[in-house]
């Protein structure tokens, strides 16, 4: 494990290695935003390279997962009478959320647990 500033959350964070090549994690972070539930289904330019930018920035691919994760099981357990929410355009709204999952001091069984509760609520893509 690394210690690096990370220009995305403006400190210092401990860094996993995912093991993978940057194509590979820019592959991993597409193909899960793509199948995030409330996102367009679709990559775009913008997407790639902010994809890119965060395996510069050295943020695991399983960080970026899980806030995907979390933030798609937030917008999915709303009240019922809540009005819709827009569909998600960009990897870019993930930040705070990202960010947010770099501070957050949770068992990586919550996010397995968030997992579960998506599958069983959503239709797969």
């Amino acid at each position: 494990m690394t210690a690096r500033r990370c220009a995305i959350c403006k400190g210092e964070v401990i860094l996993v290695d995912d093991g993978d090549s940057q194509e590979e994690y820019i592959r991993r972070v597409l193909e899960a935003y793509r199948k995030t539930p409330g996102t367009m289904g679709t990559i775009r330019r913008p997407d790639r390279v902010l994809a890119a930018q965060l395996y510069q920035s050295g943020i695991s691919a399983s960080v970026i997962e899980n806030a995907f994760v979390l933030a798609a099981t937030r917008r999915l357990m709303r009240p019922t009478n809540a009005p819709p929410l827009n569909t998600i355009r960009s990897l870019a709204y993930f930040l705070p959320v990202i960010e947010e999952v770099l501070e957050l001091r949770v068992s990586p069984e919550y996010f397995q647990y968030l997992r579960q509760k998506l599958e069983r609520i959503t239709p797969t893509r």
